[in-house]
């Protein structure tokens, strides 16, 4: 078994094909991490403010970490990188982008946004488990998660 059922990841990624492939891979480690999605921007920043269909704290609970990818419908991740980073409650939550984008200007206003990590997204179905099982035994079993230590 693979990391802490108290912490939390919120994945806020629209593609339903690179969804199940992070949960079959974390399936197959045997993942203990509660996961919730967001499909975009504007329903990932109801699920952290405890808006619209999430003004239930009970079903939207404070994530642990976040896994963010940049290509968002309606509100971008980029903006809800922005939003996270500068609100005093969230911009100490780990974010890990993880995203088709290497473009420089994106890599750059996300790291000086202090994301944890920025990781492409291969299109080769074999790399791209390979870069799901990096992120799980880094992010979930390694890291100790600020959230950790605060309680």
């Amino acid at each position: 078994m693979i990391g802490n059922p108290t912490q939390t990841l919120l994945v806020i990624e629209d593609s339903d094909e690179d969804f199940e492939a992070l949960c079959r891979v974390m399936y197959r480690q045997a993942v203990v991490n509660p996961i919730f999605r967001c499909t975009d921007g504007d329903e990932a920043l109801d699920f952290l403010y405890h808006t619209g269909p999430y003004g239930d704290a009970q079903i939207a609970p404070r994530p642990s970490i976040i896994l963010l990818d940049l290509n968002l419908p309606g509100t971008d991740g980029r903006e809800v990188l922005e939003q996270i980073k500068q609100d005093e409650n969230f911009k100490t939550i780990p974010v890990v982008v993880f995203t088709t984008s290497s473009n420089p200007k994106d890599i750059e206003i996300c790291y000086r946004y202090c994301v944890a990590s920025y990781i492409l997204k291969p299109i080769d179905i074999k790399r791209l488990v390979q870069t799901i099982q990096g992120f799980i035994n880094y992010w979930l079993d390694i890291v100790i998660l600020p959230d950790a230590v605060s309680n």
